[in-house]
């Protein structure tokens, strides 16, 4: 099952600071395992837009569509048996730590 994992800012951030993992290594080793399909970091959320419609009408608006301190940073589309293994390669990654990890399952419409 294909996982999506959006990687978060966190204004309460670990304070052990004590064996903390490199995303160079944990990139390398996800990938030679197979788990991680692609990932990548975004740009700063002062480069986003927000775009709706809103009866016929075009909106664009600067800046991301929630107003919160945290922020998502990048993704990480990973491919894991279960729920379970998602949860295992999400605790391993650099920003659980110092930031925050969202798990989303992608849709299946074929089911």
């Amino acid at each position: 099952m294909k996982y999506l994992m959006f990687v978060c800012t966190d204004p309460e951030r670990d304070t052990d600071t004590e064996n903390v993992p490199d995303i160079d290594e944990w990139v390398s080793k996800t990938d030679a395992t197979g788990q991680r399909l692609q990932g990548m970091a975004l740009a700063p959320k002062a480069a986003a837009t927000t775009v709706r419609v809103r009866s016929g009408e075009l909106l664009i608006s600067d800046g991301p569509f929630a107003e919160t301190k945290e922020v998502i940073v990048g993704f990480d589309l990973i491919e894991c048996a279960d729920l379970d293994e998602a949860i295992e390669v999400a605790r391993t990654h650099p920003m659980a730590r110092g930031g925050r990890i969202e798990i989303r399952p992608l849709a299946d419409f074929e089911q």
